[in-house]
């Protein structure tokens, strides 16, 4: 029997996991995303966790990596459950599934950024006991090596 969450390998659960990621990140074509994902996967380490339950109802694309601020730490890229499945706990079970990956790989924290306007994703994250504890801060490159607006300014 499958577990319930699973790391995707191979291409067909690369794949299989599209349809509820593009529901977070639309710019993304299927076409492109395998390739995409593979070239993460080599570059930095990116993984896929996804969670079935008569098919995928969540994906998380995560990574670990290591800073000299905090040491070890796993990066949560992604976290979305299926339009239509949400509130039904399949993103509470992965999440809790990502803090424990989190531990036995070593690592002193879990860290994620969510865009400010999405109220709803903050307050799951502090109802997982997650800290607001940073700003982050960015600057959208044009082609010229310049800085642009980001589309939502």
């Amino acid at each position: 029997m499958m577990q319930r969450i699973n790391l995707a390998q191979s291409d067909r659960e690369i794949l299989d996991c599209y349809s509820v990621m593009a529901e977070l990140r639309p710019h993304l074509r299927r076409d492109e995303f395998l390739a995409t994902v593979k070239r993460l996967v080599a570059l930095a380490g990116f993984r896929l966790a996804y969670l079935t339950d008569g098919g995928v109802k969540a994906v998380a694309g995560f990574r670990i990596s290591e800073c000299l601020a905090a040491g070890t730490y796993l990066e949560v890229e992604d976290l979305v459950a299926e339009e239509g499945e949400r509130s039904k706990g399949y993103g509470g079970e992965l999440f809790d599934w990502l803090v424990e990956h989190a531990r036995k790989n070593g690592c002193k924290q879990v860290r994620l950024v969510s865009r400010v306007t999405r109220f709803d994703a903050h307050r799951f994250y502090l109802k997982k006991r997650m800290m607001i504890e940073a700003y982050y801060f960015s600057m959208n490159l044009d082609e010229n090596g310049g800085s642009k607006k980001s589309a939502t300014e």
